[in-house]
């Protein structure tokens, strides 16, 4: 990676909240000393924020959420449409030219350089201007968890999930807490690594957020941080962790029901149950267009839904399958591109809280929270026969299954199909070159990009992919 350029380019993100214009400073020969100048007091730290916001949602709203879904089961992808995601659908990506590679690589370290600016400069501000240690201080937290984030979510992409081996000792990405130098060249660290510092990111953001359920959705809260540490226990299978962090960040609030549910999607103006989304204000967002020429649920899919399911009509249009989960018809500045991606729902954490509690052996609980899914879906008559229709032991087969039909099109199929040690199985007459791939399968991660492996001597390639 050009270490110099990716740092010494960030200053003109940070100055978009506070300028609103499109010509912006040129900051490659400004370095070191422009960001430490422009982070120096609280409203320039939280313009950096809204910058780095920013650019968490540049990567959310494109290639990284696009390729839970392309690589996973639960899609098809039109091949006359041109899509930039085929090599990915059809496992044919090549090293030297991996356009999701690259972006989901140089997008992520992006956003990430952006955090470690903010969580570098946060303390000296808060000592300059202690009348806003309050504001100084939730601005860190908020860092700290969009850091955890971008770890979690490279680590994810770029290296086979936590438990591939015993103790998590396999190659993983560069732990990176501070914006790396132009002679810097950081090694792998091992998953373990990696999501030890993911957690002791979220431990320091949760003593410097307090509010625990979001006053407001766009920002990070105690809820989210409350929300990510339920995930990645989960991914963990830090069963017990998992559970209660689940319960905390459903804070004793109720799942979305009835049309609130679908105004969740289709009304930009209602939160629903969204524990932490990304404002799209004034963004060009890409998922909307990619759902509704390039990707579209599949058969299968569509297969698992009861015909009178509350979710259904979010994935088909007039009889035909369309996703239109980013095609908002209400929204606030009436931008035909404007998309708000959510990042922690309430729905999850109650699969969460389900799955968890099925591998802590604590049945009941596992059926009050997938129970309640399942019955804002289909009605409660419908919900008491499935539930009393499956035993202990298949539960975790129904909790399972709700997460696909609940979660799909938001990030969550390829990553579920890895952790679960489930081979790649898609539908019969899909379009895609790769029917079936085993697990496990270096094919499941995506390889470092070249131009990063040429810059950075330390960085090793993944097998079989570069």
């Amino acid at each position: 990676m050009k270490r110099n350029t990716m740092k010494y380019s960030l200053l003109a993100l940070l100055m978009i909240p506070l300028t609103g214009c499109s010509d912006f400073l040129t900051v490659e020969q400004k370095g070191k000393t422009t960001i430490p100048s422009f982070l120096s007091d609280p409203r320039g730290l939280q313009a950096g924020l809204i910058g780095a916001y920013n650019k968490f949602y540049t990567y959310y709203d494109g290639e990284f959420s696009k390729y839970s879904e392309v690589a996973g089961n639960m899609c098809y992808v039109n091949r006359s449409s041109g899509s930039s995601v085929l090599d990915q659908y059809n496992f044919t990506l090549n090293p030297e030219n991996a356009t999701t590679a690259y972006y989901i690589w140089y997008r992520i370290n992006e956003a990430q350089a952006n955090a470690n600016n903010i969580i570098q400069y946060a303390p000296i501000v808060e000592a300059a201007y202690p009348a806003a240690a309050d504001k100084c201080k939730k601005i860190l937290g908020q860092a700290l968890l969009l850091r955890a984030l971008c770890h979690f979510d490279l680590v994810r992409v770029y290296a086979q999930p936590y438990n591939y081996t015993a103790d998590a000792s396999h190659l993983g990405v560069p732990v990176l807490t501070k914006t790396p130098g132009p002679n810097d060249n950081p090694a792998r660290a091992t998953v373990k690594s990696v999501y030890s510092q993911v957690l002791s990111d979220l431990s320091q953001a949760a003593g410097l957020l307090t509010d625990e359920v979001a006053a407001d959705r766009f920002y990070g809260s105690l809820q989210a941080v409350n929300a990510m540490f339920s995930r990645v226990y989960l991914y963990m299978e830090d069963w017990q962790n998992a559970f209660d962090y689940a319960e905390r960040a459903i804070a004793n609030k109720s799942l979305a029901q009835g049309a609130d549910y679908i105004n969740m999607y289709m009304d930009l103006n209602m939160s629903g149950e969204a524990i932490f989304r990304l404002n799209g204000h004034d963004m060009s967002g890409k998922l909307k267009e990619f759902y509704t020429l390039e990707c579209f649920p599949a058969d299968t899919l569509i297969s698992l839904y009861d015909s009178d399911d509350i979710r259904l009509p979010l994935l088909q249009q007039s009889g035909t399958n369309k996703c239109i989960k980013y095609a908002a018809t209400v929204v606030p500045d009436r931008q035909d591109k404007h998309e708000d991606p959510i990042i922690f729902r309430l729905s999850e954490m109650y699969l969460n809280a389900a799955e968890a509690a099925w591998n802590l052996g604590r049945y009941n609980d596992a059926r009050s929270y997938i129970r309640a899914i399942v019955e804002r879906a289909v009605g409660s008559l419908k919900a008491q026969a499935v539930l009393s229709g499956c035993s202990d032991a298949d539960l975790i087969s129904l909790i399972r299954t709700e997460r696909v039909k609940e979660l799909c099109f938001e990030g969550h199929n390829f990553f579920d199909i890895t952790r679960w040690k489930q081979d790649l199985v898609r539908e019969r007459n899909t379009p895609s070159m790769v029917q079936k791939i085993a697990y496990p399968s270096n094919l499941f991660i995506l390889p470092i990009p070249r131009y990063e492996l040429n810059a950075n001597e330390n960085m090793l390639p993944n097998p079989n992919n570069n």
